[in-house]
């Protein structure tokens, strides 16, 4: 069963409750100018795993300038092809497109138990 079926959408701040929750960490916001940042790290070697931004719809190659929630996520790079596919996915934002990927926050596909989802 592939982890990303569509289910309801998460906003921003459930989905950082979901990762706390999921994976017992809690979000770290590191850059005064950048408040909303949120990153979120494996609590056995500090890498970062995820990023929550909000960025222009335009630099992720979408029509517009107004402003979306979403989260880098690193990601098997065998995966991200065919996650890129999907509606709500995009080469990552400010990170190695080989191994991160882009999620738009309330429009994207999420695990569809409390499992853990594949790109984590």
């Amino acid at each position: 069963m592939k982890c990303y079926k569509r289910i309801l959408k998460m906003n921003r701040e459930q989905f950082i409750q979901y990762i706390s929750e999921e994976y017992g960490v809690e979000g770290e916001y590191l850059w005064a100018k950048y408040p909303r940042y949120c990153v979120f790290r494996h609590p056995n070697n500090n890498k970062w795993f995820a990023l929550v931004m909000d960025v222009p719809k335009n630099k992720l190659g979408l029509q517009g300038t107004e402003i979306l929630d979403v989260v880098d996520l690193k990601c098997d790079p065998i995966l991200i092809g065919s996650l890129r596919k999907e509606a709500g996915y995009f080469p990552a934002y400010h990170m190695s497109k080989a191994s991160w990927i882009t999620v738009a926050l309330e429009t994207a596909a999420y695990p569809t138990n409390r499992s853990k989802c594949c790109w984590i």
